[in-house]
């Protein structure tokens, strides 16, 4: 049976009589990676204070690893737990090399693996050199590193990418690959939405402090019913024939060569069926399903707030 790693149970926090986390129960699964996402101010920095154990829940419960990370196990939970905050701050006279190593001793990881962990991160040609000198990259890289110190079973990371090229970015995302294949547990905010399709389990979506949908692509995808578009590609002349004969299908679209439609999920393969048995040459077929941006933005706009997937 496989564990759930992190828990929100009811989870809710007040400021000053201001809700900010409205009842949150949401499993995260070991071995799962899981976008957290949402508009600034929709919970995301609440839930991962909370999961720190830096604040506690005004109502409900967290855990972390079946720990309270605000209680008394709070110091096991957290060795168990590697964080990368959206903005890094180290010492600039440290080098690359003394930062890791001073985490290492708060956190009572192996001081020998830091240069591997440099290593693994792109940085060991800068493992001497001071953090002053390092770009924007080079720090968000490093943080990374501390994150991954003492081999965590759980990251919780908050906009990872910041900072990154394309060609970091990609290392960013190997790296992630290797976690869950090594069985950690990930949950990372972002709002690079379109990066992440296809490198996460599931989707967590918040807004105004409400989680308002959860589950995989798929799920909340069928949840959503936001209609699906192809595009068809035909010799010279014969769209025109393909957009007559499917009658009943909603044509966006139609020029010599090209014939676009829109439907319902639930009705692509009756239709793409329909296509195969037209007897006209199909040169190519799209298929485009909504994207991650696209479902965000379906569900925080029509203001659900039932918890959606679990």
């Amino acid at each position: 049976m496989t564990m759930a790693t992190l828990q929100f149970e009811g989870a809710g926090k007040t400021y000053d009589g201001k809700t900010v986390l409205d009842d949150v129960s949401l499993n995260i699964n070991e071995g799962s990676v899981v976008a957290l996402v949402g508009h600034n101010g929709a919970g995301k920095t609440t839930m991962m204070k909370l999961l720190l154990g830096l604040i506690r829940p005004c109502s409900g419960q967290v855990r972390v690893l079946g720990l309270d990370p605000a209680g008394p196990e709070g110091s096991e939970a957290k060795r168990n737990l590697g964080f990368l905050p959206e903005t890094v701050a180290f010492q600039q006279a440290m080098t690359g090399l003394d930062v890791l190593n001073f985490y290492a001793r708060l956190k009572r990881a192996d001081l020998n693996a830091n240069r591997t962990l440099l290593a693994r991160v792109g940085l060991a040609d800068a493992a001497g050199q001071p953090v002053k000198t390092y770009s924007k990259g080079m720090r968000q890289r490093l943080g990374l590193a501390q994150a991954l110190l003492g081999a965590p079973r759980v990251m919780l990371l908050d906009e990872p990418t910041t900072g990154l090229d394309p060609a970091l970015r990609r290392s960013f995302y190997d790296t992630l690959s290797a976690l869950k294949r090594e069985g950690v547990t990930v949950l990372l905010s972002s709002h690079a939405l379109s990066e992440l399709e296809s490198r996460i389990d599931k989707v967590a979506i918040m807004n105004n402090g409400k989680l308002i949908a959860s589950g995989t692509l798929s799920e909340l995808r069928n949840q959503a019913r936001v209609p699906v578009r192809i595009r068809l590609r035909t010799r010279d002349g014969q769209a025109n024939e393909i957009a007559n004969q499917l009658s009943g299908a909603e044509i966006s679209r139609v020029n010599g060569q090209i014939v676009e439609f829109v439907c319902a999920p639930e009705e692509k393969m009756v239709l793409v069926r329909r296509v195969s048995e037209l007897g006209v040459a199909i040169e190519d077929m799209e298929i485009d399903l909504p994207t991650l941006d696209q479902l965000y933005s379906h569900y925080r706009n029509d203001g659900r707030d039932d918890g959606g997937l679990q």
